[in-house]
């Protein structure tokens, strides 16, 4: 469960780089280790001591994938979207993994137990369809695989 926003543990945060050569992408990466996400309230706070401006910052969060502006699930399923998954029916595997969970791309099922994300090759492109479960990876996934996906994260 994430903690909750507090801005002297982001002040904290952004002291601990100070001095550092490109210091934004350490201190987001701890902002969403301690918070679970980058919370917006502290986009501002960031650049402000970054002398950055709040789009600069919020542009980097919103780029990079592993970034989020809301908490993740309790699990993150990350299915690979690379052309090697794709020629092997992973586009077909997704859709139905994302119709069994109900949600879309990014999204997190309402009772907060999953989110599904795409993630652009895994390096396992001779196992494909491929894909990472809370950072296990997952080979060879077929239809049969939801089932698995779905004892994994208790539903």
């Amino acid at each position: 469960m994430p903690a909750s926003w507090n801005a002297s543990q982001v002040s904290e945060i952004v002291r601990r780089h100070s001095g550092r050569d490109g210091p934004l992408l350490p201190i987001l990466h701890d902002v969403q280790a301690a918070f679970g996400c980058v919370p917006a309230p502290a986009v501002p706070q960031i650049a402000e001591a970054l002398n950055l401006t709040r789009a600069e910052v919020h542009g980097v969060v919103s780029f990079y994938h592993d970034f989020r502006e809301a908490p993740a699930g309790r699990h993150v399923l990350k299915l690979c979207r690379a052309e090697a998954c794709q020629s092997m029916a992973g586009e077909a595997l997704a859709e139905k993994v994302l119709h069994h969970f109900g949600i879309d791309w990014g999204g997190t099922t309402p009772d907060g137990r999953l989110t599904i994300e795409a993630i652009y090759c895994l390096g396992l492109c001779a196992s494909a369809p491929s894909a990472l479960l809370d950072g296990e990876p997952m080979a060879r996934l077929a239809p049969a695989s939801i089932d698995e996906i779905s004892r994994e994260v208790g539903r």
